[in-house]
Formats: structure tokens, C-alpha cells, sequence
């Protein structure tokens, strides 16, 4: 089983799984290209082969990893980057370039107690309630 996105303007619209048969060449080796071409010739449109185990450029599993995150529906495609992007949770985060994920201005404290992120105060406050 892999992963594909489908592309529009940059941005994910869609994620659908294809069945690795589906993606083998004349070799009966996998190939992004047969599955892309696969996925358009069944559905149109553009598609990028996307990894489920992928995120913050680390593949789960040790494998290599694909295109820094694994896609989702409203994630940017940078072709430059050939990367996948989420969109910003909040504008004053900043874009980790080694990741492809976004980082908050102040680090979020590691003492165990549960945060969430203020943007009018650019701070982490205690979530108050069951943690």
C-alpha cells in the first residue's frame, strides 16, 4: 500500500491509497511515475507519491523519507522544497526549514503540565482541567 496526493495550485486536495501492485514497472519494481500515472489515468489530475510513516523529514520505520511530511488535505506541495507542508497553525510561527513543520516563537515549556498556544500574548498558557 503507498499514498498519493493530489496537487492543485500547490495545495493538497485530496490523499488516496493505491495498491503497490498498482505502482510496479515492466521491472516489478515500485515507481512513483507508474503510480502517478496510475492515479491520473483513474481520477485526472496531478499526483505526488506521499509517505505515511514520514514526518519532520524522519521516516518512522528507518526508512528514507519522503517529501518531509506525510500530505494532507489543505497542505502545501513546494516543488522546491519537494516537500509537504501543513498550513501555519498561527502567523507568528516561523517555518523550520530542516522539518517543513512550524515552530512557535518560545519553545513550549517541557515540565509536564498541559499548554496551549496564546497568539495575542505570544505565550504558552496552562490548559486548566483533566490533563
Amino acid at each position: 500500500m503507498t499514498h498519493f496526493a493530489q496537487i492543485e495550485d500547490n495545495l493538497v486536495v485530496n490523499v488516496i491509497v493505491v495498491n503497490s501492485i498498482d505502482i510496479l514497472d515492466s521491472e516489478n519494481n515500485e515507481s512513483e511515475l507508474v503510480g502517478s500515472n496510475f492515479c491520473t489515468n483513474l481520477l485526472g489530475g496531478t499526483w505526488v507519491q506521499t509517505s505515511y510513516n514520514t514526518h519532520g523529514g524522519v521516516h518512522s520505520k528507518g526508512n528514507i523519507p519522503l517529501r518531509k511530511n506525510y500530505a494532507g488535505k489543505g497542505y502545501t506541495y513546494d516543488k522546491t522544497r519537494d516537500a509537504f507542508i501543513p498550513p501555519p497553525p498561527y502567523p507568528s510561527w516561523r517555518l523550520d526549514e530542516d522539518t517543513c513543520n512550524w515552530v512557535s516563537p518560545v519553545a513550549m515549556p517541557t515540565d509536564g503540565i498541559r499548554y496551549e498556544w496564546n497568539e495575542p500574548t505570544l505565550t504558552w498558557v496552562e490548559v486548566e482541567g483533566l490533563v
